[in-house]
């Protein structure tokens, strides 16, 4: 009788495990499009092929890479300064992932472990979780599991083949295939932005104050501000400003 239950729960961890493979594919698809070009710019960046797929294994973060990477490039060594503003980027790009898993706990089953929660917030994208989120019923640990696996590995290999890649191309694809990444960029802020007016008026509320601090220092003769810092300070006074004027109500009417 042991046996016979050891062999259901073990059939029912397979089950589950299934689904969250089979529904972590398309996801994995579109990750590895979009570390791939993270391995193309972090090539051309200088950072050696093994360290931009640890970058990717450990992190899983597209926006907090790509912002990191900058820093790491334009840093020139090791200093308090730079150490700080990685901290504060990746503190604030990221911390949309903490009310996430924080919203998700309300979705997982009570089977769930204290160490698997862990587990689960490693890779607890946006994605991942907005999939969670539409799973029908409860998601268990052997669901979020095959859902998160196929996404890492596609996360982490397409930053392996960028960077591989990147080796063998010649210098003209590898400016394109950069390029290409901006252009991924204003494809998945454009149709958000054109739906909400909200969003509109933060992004270009953002891109303003991003050519104010690359410009106004020079002609006035101030020292210009790395770029880290210049993402801390567009990302929190654009979503500073957008926060105070528009209410919930009004960004949910633009949306529907």
């Amino acid at each position: 009788m042991i046996r016979g239950c050891k062999n259901q729960k073990r059939r029912m961890f397979m089950k589950e495990f299934k689904c969250g493979l089979r529904d972590g594919i398309p996801i994995a698809v579109g990750y590895f499009a979009v570390s791939f070009g993270f391995g193309v710019v972090a090539f051309q960046d200088g950072v050696p092929a093994w360290l931009s797929v640890l970058m990717s294994l450990t992190n899983v973060t597209s926006a907090g890479q790509f912002a990191g990477l900058e820093i790491i490039a334009a840093a020139s060594g090791v200093m308090l300064a730079t150490v700080l503003e990685m901290i504060l980027t990746q503190f604030i790009i990221n911390l949309r992932y903490a009310l996430m898993s924080l919203s998700l706990t309300q979705k997982l089953s009570p089977s769930v472990k204290g160490w698997q929660r862990f587990v689960i917030a490693f890779a607890n994208t946006d994605e991942i979780f907005a999939v969670a989120m539409a799973h029908t019923g409860e998601v268990a640990f052997p669901y979020m599991l095959g859902l998160q696996l196929l996404p890492i590995l596609g996360w982490t290999g397409g930053t392996a083949a960028g960077a591989l890649a990147c080796g063998l191309l010649p210098t003209s694809l590898q400016v394109a295939l950069g390029v290409a990444l901006y252009g991924m960029f204003i494809a998945i802020v454009v149709p958000v932005a054109r739906r909400s007016r909200p969003v509109m008026i933060v992004v270009l509320l953002a891109l303003l104050f991003s050519c104010a601090l690359k410009y106004i220092p020079g002609a006035v003769g101030l020292p210009e501000m790395s770029g880290g810092f210049a993402i801390i300070l567009c990302t929190v006074l654009a979503a500073g400003i957008g926060a105070a004027f528009f209410k919930s109500d009004d960004r949910e009417e633009d949306d529907a």
